[in-house]
């Protein structure tokens, strides 16, 4: 296929045409697709409905005796605990867990910094304090920040991770107070921090004793191939100097159901004291008859293992769709570039500078909806216009394949158009 970069005027023009004619084509069928967010099929949350049976033998009692179903154990229950001590690879003692939602564990941590502190005078009362923002990354990290008022600081996202000559420059100033990272199959790259990327986060000199990184592992599981990524546990190499740096956050919300899952928090026991002292004032417990029946249900990390594996089954060939169109319709032409993962929920395309914009409007008016272009940036401001998040899980494999021709088609006539010298009569 020829690059476009190599045709005439003529050429890109006659190429214009044909390819707005396919675009009409698919703009007449009115679609109406949603590939806007990561989220599980039906066919996905049907493998653990069995989760639902767990308890009818009518048996609550959690290993230490305790009844599931009453007030106590602001921590969560012990087998829990261990469960996802042992995902995480920390100690049980280290792990508090939470409600169904990682995101509400993270807004809850950053609001205590901010108005109370965890162990130091309060962000707010220190002046307008700032977080590193590797990027593309996670939005719904830059809305919570943005929501509160912190300052926003771009840092390019490399292959390896985030760009840590940015990084260890930026946290010589005192105002940074911290940085959000997805470290394992990134929101929306795919890719997987490398082990000299883990390292040198882990030994970071920030100027500020308070500064914080949210390890949100989100998909510390979600392999989709027999050889996945492999993560260095940051807390194996965290220095004692920087014990109290690092929070991690995970949950169930796409091993079992998104809505109704089991999140944790795990950090140093300085940490977890502050944050026990702020859950005391808003919480009496977490739901513990859900931790429970996760508990019998997956058994140990194994059986999560065995439930991801079935994930994957579902996901692989969707993420396969995907990359197939986009190196059918896009390969060669010198126009887009995009990721391969091996886990996780996403892959991310990178199309001419300028015109990312322009492929979501055409996308809109063909009847895909895409998460909004712009959004895997702070303020939603991408600087090059020209990043987009793929979310192929959601649809049907039916339904996908029409996604994807809406996007390649889009892409190809938003690069032609802007190629086109003085427009197309």
């Amino acid at each position: 296929m020829k690059a476009y970069s190599e045709m005439t005027p003529a050429e890109v023009e006659a190429e214009f045409r044909k390819i707005r004619a396919e675009y009409d084509a698919i703009k007449a069928k009115k679609l109406q697709i949603d590939m806007s967010r990561g989220k599980p099929g039906s066919d996905q949350l049907c493998l653990s409905d069995g989760m639902n049976f767990v308890f009818d033998d009518g048996n609550y009692l959690c290993e230490n005796g305790m009844d599931a179903r009453n007030y106590g154990m602001p921590d969560g229950i012990p087998e829990c605990r261990r469960l996802f001590a042992d995902l995480l690879g920390v100690r049980p003692e280290d792990v508090i867990l939470g409600g169904n939602s990682s995101l509400q564990l993270m807004y809850d941590f950053i609001a205590q910094c901010l108005y109370s502190g965890c162990g130091f005078t309060p962000w707010a009362k220190q002046g307008k304090v700032r977080f590193l923002c590797p990027c593309p990354g996670y939005d719904r990290h830059f809305a919570m920040l943005e929501y509160f008022g912190i300052e926003m600081v771009n840092i390019d996202m490399l292959l390896t991770g985030p760009d840590m000559d940015q990084v260890e420059k930026a946290v010589q100033d005192p105002m940074v107070k911290g940085m959000f990272v997805v470290p394992k199959y990134s929101n929306p790259l795919g890719i997987t921090f490398s082990d000299e990327t883990v390292r040198r986060i882990a030994n970071l000199s920030p100027a500020a004793d308070d500064f914080r990184i949210i390890w949100d592992n989100a998909y510390l599981v979600h392999d989709l191939t027999d050889t996945p990524d492999v993560l260095l546990n940051i807390f194996d190499v965290l220095p004692n100097r920087n014990r109290d740096m690092v929070v991690e956050v995970a949950s169930t919300s796409k091993i079992s159901y998104p809505g109704a899952g089991v999140s944790c928090i795990a950090s140093s026991p300085a940490n977890l004291q502050h944050i026990r002292e702020r859950l005391s004032k808003q919480i009496i417990s977490y739901d513990k008859v859900n931790m429970l029946r996760h508990t019998r249900y997956f058994k140990d990390v194994a059986g999560i293992r065995e439930q991801m594996k079935k994930h994957a089954a579902i996901l692989k060939p969707k993420f396969d769709a995907v990359l197939e169109g986009l190196e059918r319709d896009l390969g060669g032409l010198g126009v887009a570039s995009w990721t391969k993962p091996n886990g996780g929920y996403f892959i991310s395309l990178d199309v001419l500078a300028c015109i990312a914009t322009r492929v979501g409007v055409f996308c809109a008016e063909a009847g895909l909806k895409l998460t909004p272009v712009g959004a895997t940036f702070p303020y939603r401001l991408d600087p090059h216009d020209r990043n987009i998040r793929i979310a192929p899980t959601y649809p049907t494999p039916e339904v996908l394949k029409q996604a994807v021709e809406i996007l390649t088609v889009s892409v190809r006539l938003a690069c032609l158009e802007a190629l086109c010298p003085g427009g197309v009569k």
